[in-house]
């Protein structure tokens, strides 16, 4: 990249994952930043240590291999220079294929850089406000941004396009739904056309569901992070232990739903509903949950047609400030209406560890290329480029995203086999940041 002459002011916000991969970018490239953090002085309640690039719930940074999805959205980082994936392979401790780190290594180890980096200013204050800052500003302050500040926001974004991320359903990949066994329909309209796949369960199969439902183990939560349980946005376990045909009168509901395929009376049905325009991904509609991630997939996986289900997305109920990315950012996670104000992280739009260390890198190269007067994409054919395409799209139920082979762009051709599929799909990614590169660095 050629040199760059700097003619304003580049502030982050928060030197969490997002923050410091932001920070690391720019002024690896030459770009004097200035990064603003809270920490020590503040932390939330999730927060232990004083350094920066904090791991909070978990070590696991998921698979390495490039026929994971996060594998190949790290090693897509990793082709564009990420300190994270770095520091993570350089801290790293046994856990099979997994990608696990220590800690405290880890968030040593960024720390240090980030402050070594001449080029790098860190400011050990809580930000409030951004609306009297100079130049170019970076929000990454994650899902637990302070009240003060998430009201400056709120101000910035408008009331409906803050949202507190309390409930959410699991999400399913299309093509392992038993199509066999489902069926299209919406409810009372035309068999095989609509917006919804049908999973229909007979009394038998419906109360082994239940029974495993309301007897499987809840997720473990910071005190933090425990909510009010409202009806709008109750966990399905907890609706069924009202009384066994709670369910039934509720989001399964088989009324108007009638089974093509055996044409009888179906006992209950579960809804998927498409979460996507390509209809590669569907949402589980009513099965916001606490269950832990492993009991979802064995409760779950009960549901006829879902006996193969591979869930991108688990259920999840906790706190989690996050803007509609997709009504006010672009594919460059810079705000549509104010192209000074980019927003990177969770609070973006994206969920996950790797995710939003993703997002930062992303931001860092759209300054960079901005301050060359050029504007970046990051090919949709890539994990990079399919994230930066979610969090920028209009959804009516937009909620936070991460990498799954779901979001990117389908292959030409239909491939059965699964490893076989993601691999060329990989190598396609792989081959679309060789080429950015270019360009970019």
């Amino acid at each position: 990249m050629s040199k760059i002459n700097q003619k304003v002011n580049i502030n982050i916000i928060g030197a969490g994952l997002a923050g410091c991969e932001c920070a690391y970018i720019l002024a690896k490239n030459g770009i004097k930043v200035k990064l603003y953090e809270m920490k020590p002085k503040y932390k939330s309640p999730a927060h232990t240590l004083d350094s920066f690039a904090e791991l909070v719930c978990s070590n696991s940074l998921k698979s390495d291999e490039i026929t994971n999805a996060c594998g190949l959205l790290k090693k897509e980082m990793q082709m564009l220079d990420s300190l994270f994936v770095e520091i993570a392979h350089r801290t790293k401790i046994p856990a099979g294929q997994a990608l696990a780190v220590d800690r405290n290594k880890f968030s040593e180890e960024i720390t240090k850089i980030i402050k070594e980096n001449k080029n790098i200013e860190i400011i050990y204050e809580q930000i409030e406000d951004i609306s009297s800052m100079d130049g170019i500003v970076v929000v990454a302050t994650g899902p637990l941004t302070s009240d003060n500040l998430l009201e400056n926001i709120k101000k910035l974004v408008g009331d409906e396009s803050l949202y507190f991320y309390d409930a959410a359903a699991p999400i399913i990949e299309a093509d392992t739904i038993d199509m066999d066994v489902a069926y299209i329909m919406d409810r009372y309209g035309e068999i095989g056309k609509g917006d919804y796949i049908n999973l229909p369960m007979n009394k038998e199969q419906y109360l082994a569901f239940y029974n495993e439902l309301i007897n499987a183990k809840t997720a473990n939560r910071h005190e933090f992070d425990k909510i009010s349980l409202f009806e709008g946005c109750m966990p399905i376990e907890y609706m069924a232990k009202r009384g066994e045909k709670t369910l039934t009168f509720g989001p399964l509901k088989p009324i108007g739903l009638d089974n093509p395929k055996t044409l009888k009376k179906n006992y209950a049905v579960v809804q998927l509903r498409a979460e996507n325009e390509e209809k590669t991904l569907y949402n589980m509609v009513g099965f916001q949950t606490s269950l832990a991630f492993g009991e979802q997939k064995r409760v779950f996986r009960m549901i006829p047609g879902l006996e193969n289900a591979n869930f991108v997305r688990y259920g999840v109920m906790h706190k989690n400030s996050y803007i509609n990315g997709g009504k006010l950012l672009d594919n460059n996670f810079c705000m549509k209406d104010n192209s000074n104000i980019y927003f990177a992280g969770q609070i973006s739009g994206v969920e996950g560890y790797v995710e939003s260390a993703a997002s930062g890198l992303m931001v860092a190269y759209s300054i960079l290329n901005r301050l060359q007067e050029k504007k970046i994409t990051f090919p949709e054919e890539t994990m990079l480029g399919s994230l930066a395409k979610y969090i920028s799209t209009e959804n009516k139920n937009y909620q936070p995203m991460n990498a799954n082979f779901g979001i990117l762009k389908p292959l030409d051709i239909k491939i059965k086999d699964k490893k076989e599929k993601y691999t060329k799909l990989a190598n396609r990614a792989i081959n679309e940041i060789e080429n950015l590169k270019k360009n970019i660095i």
